[in-house]
């Protein structure tokens, strides 16, 4: 049996993404980010419900700001209590499954897709996708990028600017780019806030 393109990019294998069916899924994604963009910030009910339209999966009590870009936005399944700030891209050709209780900062960008090393391949539009997962109660700092295959473990938080390219281990503090671990926080003594403290955006 021939598989889809779509199928493809869901096995990670050399797919086409100018396939007419997934043009016409990201056109339907494009026509939901247009109205959605443009929703009043302040009617957060009628937000809720159209995210639900855009999203694969959206646990209760969850918000996402405006404007938000996504490339197909079925891919991705978030959990409950989930936040995601201002100016985030999420580039999910490929899967992304985000936890409970996670915090995404502004200009946030999660990547999934990966064009091809061949030449030949890459002028003709190939790539692949890798999925993107992060883990519960995780906080993605202001400016991060996380790059196709990246698994965040629950807890961790990923400081504003880094890039993170590679697996970050639970309850850890990633910094830099590209991003490394600082610092683990499953056994840190609990702190008092000042702003020495925080590792970048809300």
């Amino acid at each position: 049996m021939t598989m889809s393109e779509k199928e493809k990019s869901h096995a990670e294998m050399l797919y086409q993404p100018n396939d007419p069916e997934l043009c016409a899924d990201r056109d339907v994604t494009q026509r939901k980010l247009y109205d959605y963009n443009r929703m009043h910030p302040l009617d957060r009910e009628a937000r809720r419900a159209a995210i639900r339209e855009i999203f694969g999966a959206v646990g209760e009590n969850s918000l996402v700001e405006q404007p938000l870009f996504c490339t197909y936005g079925y891919n991705t399944r978030v959990g409950k209590n989930f936040f995601l700030n201002v100016n985030c891209k999420i580039m999910d050709s490929g899967k992304v499954t985000i936890g409970d209780n996670v915090f995404i900062a502004p200009n946030v960008c999660i990547v999934t897709e990966e064009h091809a090393m061949d030449v030949e391949q890459r002028l003709a539009g190939l790539e692949y996708t890798h999925p993107v997962t992060i883990g519960d109660n995780v906080w993605i700092c202001t400016g991060a990028i996380i790059l196709p295959g990246v698994t965040i473990g629950e807890g961790s938080v990923i400081g504003a600017g880094a890039v993170v390219s590679k697996d970050i281990p639970a309850h850890s503090l990633a910094v830099g780019v590209p991003a490394k671990v600082i610092r683990t926080l499953r056994h840190a003594a609990k702190e008092t806030w000042s702003p020495e403290n925080v590792p970048g955006g809300k």
